[in-house]
Formats: structure tokens, C-alpha cells, sequence
């Protein structure tokens, strides 16, 4: 983590905001820059040199691009030239190792090394934003930002910098200069945040535990033991994600910024097109408006839109770590989908609801294991044991069912809408004195989590 939980927040956090608000509303953007970089560096202080380069880059690109903008050729040409730097960045810090590994298993004498270069926390969220700004200048979606402390607060805005969600520059653009903080936006903004620690904290890593003990022990497992701990990481990246993405979401608030959200409960789903629309919004609407889209869509007849999803969805894998595993994940959604899209949709619509229920989180739920196991022979072992080889029920199994079964109920009813809704109907009556105290309550409990544990993994953080 770039900073530790607690001093992020009770020094960084709240020195961060003390000082933005004291500073004039024109430098506000330059306090943020700053404090962006400081958050940064913290943990990876040389790798601050590729956001700034990184932010010259695009920045310069997009002000080309929009001057050169009656000549097609030339402003394609620069918008070329900029995504080939991003996706160069990313090809190299996230993808070079792999690569190479992988050539040198069919080529043993390639005279190429591994170079164990650390990957940048966050790379594969900020050239992606990065990317999306010059593309919306060439579409003319947005204007090219001349401000360029605005344009480096863009690329670098700490509350979602690091693990998103992926912020699109036409979305924050005129946030960038003319945002209007307010008392309830920041009320509402510390509200977000709270939740959203509770949901990483609280939830996420109380059920993590759960999985590690499973993956550890795979070769052991029974198909109960098997199915209870890859239903126990499925709740855990949900919870993990989702958290920091509120986090996100209420951290901006607190600055001025709105972001879009990035879950909308995902597990209450009746298909996997239904899953994609609700999980991690901002990368599917980001494939969609800059790979899927342009290939054609849906508009040029099934095959092609076939090839289209399997692109997009190959990519949505590879996006997500440098490992076989990655891929083989996205190409078993894009076969679902492809699927959905031939026939499959059709037949759930006439299923009993509670049939396309199960479809889709048995679905998802696969899935996770193709996601969380790296390892190819590990997972073969984790699926064997998930369809019964080794026993239906042995006594861990019971007893982890025993232990975390309670824990199974409150995440399984947290993962849907109903505490949203019973909280916005109480909360609508009027604003009542015990909503600033169930966020103290939260995060008094989030915090005496953090210093007692010493799990406290951000699953998101490695992508």
C-alpha cells in the first residue's frame, strides 16, 4: 500500500484536506498536483518520473491534436503517437517479463532475460485515463486542457489513482476548473468513504482469510470446502473492490469531484451481460467506447461481433495481470457472452428467475477460479476438488462452514441492494443524529481492524 492505512488516515488525509481548502480556489488544482505526487511517491518515488513524463506526454499530444484538428491526418497521427506511448509504458513495466518467459519456454536459446522491473502501482489505470483524454479531444468529446496543473490533477488524483475506478477526461473536464465544493457534498463524501472502509476492512479481508487457508490447502479439499472457499473470495473481491472504489468515489466528494460509479450489485445478476453491465463499470465502458465500439459493435453482422467480443474480452484479461490465468478469464466470459448474444438470452428469459440466478453466479463464480488461481496445474487441482474428487464433506470443511457461516449470511445480504435501500428510506425522513454516528462507529471499527491485523491486502493494487 502506498501509505500505511492509519497514516493515510489520520496525517495524509486530513493535512491533504486542510491545506486545499485553505488555499485560494485558483491553486487548488496546483495543491492537488502536489499532494497527488506526494501520495505517489511515497511508496515508488523514481517511478514518480514516468507520471510526470507520462503527464507531459499526453498533455502536449492532446494541445496537438486540437491544433491541428482541420487536418485529420495530422491529428490522427499524434493521437497514434500517444496511445503507442501508453500502451509502451504498460507493455513494458507489466508485460516485458512475461513475454520473455513465455518466448523462452518455446525458445530456450532466445538470447533475451527477464528483467524484474517492479511494476508501477496503478500503471494499468492511469495510461488507461491518459489515453481516453487524447482520444476525446480527437472525437471532439472534450476540449484540450491548457491548464497544465489541471491536466496533471487529472492524471494523478490520489483518491482513485492507484486502483481506480477509471475516470474518462470528458467526464472530469469541467469539473476540473469550475467544481463548486459544498457542505453536503462533503457530508455525503465522508459518508461514502466510511462505508466503503467497511466494506474493504470489515468484510473483505474478514473473509479472505477463508480463501488463502483454501488455496493453501487444495490438494486436500473436499467439494464443500472447495465451493465454500471460492465463494469466500468471490465475496472478498466484490467487497475489496468495490470498497476502495467507494473510497474513491466519497474521497472525490470530499474535493469538489463526482465520479461515476463502478458496482451496482453485481451478484444479484440474471446473465453474464447483466454481471458486466453491474461489475467494474469503468473498465467495461472503457473497452466498450474505445476497442469495442470502433471495431464495429454489433453493427457488422454476428461473426464480427463475435470477433469483437473476443477481443475486447481478451483484452479485459490481459488487462488484468501478465499470466495465462488472466487471458483464459476473459476468453471464458467472451464465451458466455458470445452465447448470450447467439441464443443463451433467449432461453433464460423463459427460466424461473431463480434458474437465472444460479446461471450467472455459476458462471461468476467459475470464473473467480480461472481469475484467483496463477498457477494452471493448481487450478486444475482447486476444480477437481470442486466437483467431488476429494470427498463431498471431510471435517475442515465442516468446521470452516461452522466458523464462517454466520459471516457467509451478512455478506450474501450486504451484496444486495436491501441495506441501501433501508438506510436511504430512514435517512430520506430527515437528516437523523445517528447517520454521523454509525460513520464514527465505522470508522472506529475500521481503524481498530487495520492496527490489530496484519491482513490487509488492496487485491486491486498489483493491476
Amino acid at each position: 500500500m502506498v501509505f500505511s492505512s492509519v497514516v493515510f488516515l489520520f496525517f495524509y488525509l486530513p493535512v491533504t484536506l486542510a491545506v486545499y481548502y485553505v488555499a485560494p480556489r485558483r491553486w487548488r488544482n496546483v495543491v492537488l498536483l502536489a499532494v497527488n505526487l506526494l501520495f505517489y511517491a511515497w511508496g515508488e518515488p523514481v517511478y514518480v518520473l514516468i507520471m510526470l513524463l507520462s503527464i507531459a506526454i499526453d498533455y502536449t499530444h492532446g494541445l496537438l491534436v486540437e491544433k491541428h484538428r482541420a487536418n485529420d491526418k495530422k491529428a490522427r497521427a499524434f493521437v497514434i503517437s500517444s496511445v503507442v506511448f501508453n500502451l509502451g509504458l504498460l507493455l513494458f513495466f507489466k508485460y516485458y517479463d512475461f513475454i520473455v518467459v513465455s518466448l523462452k519456454g518455446l525458445f530456450p536459446a532466445l538470447p533475451l532475460e527477464p528483467l524484474g522491473v517492479p511494476l508501477p502501482i496503478g500503471i494499468s489505470f492511469y495510461t488507461f485515463q491518459t489515453m481516453s483524454y487524447t482520444i476525446d479531444v480527437y472525437r471532439g468529446d472534450a476540449r484540450a486542457q491548457k491548464n497544465v496543473a489541471a491536466f496533471g490533477t487529472f492524471v494523478t488524483l490520489f483518491p482513485q489513482l492507484i486502483a481506480g475506478p477509471i475516470v474518462k477526461y470528458k467526464d472530469v473536464d469541467d469539473q476540473l476548473s469550475g467544481r463548486r465544493e459544498s457542505v453536503a457534498q462533503f457530508a455525503s463524501g465522508v459518508q461514502t468513504f466510511v462505508c466503503g472502509l467497511g466494506k474493504k476492512v470489515l468484510l473483505a479481508n474478514s473473509i479472505g482469510a477463508l480463501w488463502d487457508v483454501s488455496l493453501q490447502t487444495a490438494a486436500s479439499l473436499s467439494a464443500l470446502g472447495a465451493w465454500l472457499g471460492i465463494l469466500a473470495f468471490s465475496l472478498q473481491i466484490y467487497f475489496d473492490f468495490s470498497g476502495y472504489s467507494d473510497m474513491a468515489i466519497g474521497l472525490g466528494r470530499m474535493l469538489g469531484f463526482e465520479f461515476k460509479k463502478n458496482f451496482d450489485y453485481p451478484y444479484i445478476s440474471r446473465s453474464v451481460t447483466e454481471f458486466w453491465r453491474r461489475w467494474h463499470i469503468s473498465l467495461g465502458s472503457w473497452f466498450r467506447e474505445y476497442v469495442y465500439i470502433p471495431l464495429g459493435g454489433s453493427r457488422a453482422g454476428k461473426l464480427k461481433t463475435y470477433r469483437n467480443l473476443l477481443i475486447v474480452w481478451a483484452l479485459t484479461g490481459i488487462w488484468h495481470g501478465a499470466s495465462w490465468n488472466f487471458l483464459l478469464w476473459g476468453l471464458w466470459f467472451a464465451l458466455w457472452l458470445m452465447l448470450e448474444k447467439a441464443f443463451l438470452l433467449r432461453v433464460l428469459e423463459k427460466a424461473p428467475r431463480a434458474v437465472q440466478h444460479v446461471y450467472a453466479l455459476l458462471v461468476a463464480v467459475l470464473g473467480w477460479v480461472i481469475f484467483a488461481v496463477e498457477d494452471l496445474p493448481t487450478m486444475g487441482i482447486y476444480l477437481r476438488a470442486m466437483l467431488g474428487a476429494g470427498g463431498v464433506v471431510n471435517a475442515p470443511a465442516l468446521y470452516y462452514l461452522r466458523l464462517y457461516g454466520p459471516l457467509f449470511v451478512i455478506l450474501a445480504v450486504a451484496a444486495t441492494p436491501l441495506p441501501s435501500k433501508l438506510y436511504r428510506r430512514c435517512a430520506e425522513k430527515k437528516t437523523p443524529a445517528w447517520v454521523p454516528l454509525l460513520c464514527l462507529i465505522f470508522l472506529i471499527l475500521s481503524t481498530a481492524y487495520v492496527v490489530d491485523a496484519s491482513y490487509n491486502p488492496f487485491l486491486y493494487f498489483r493491476f
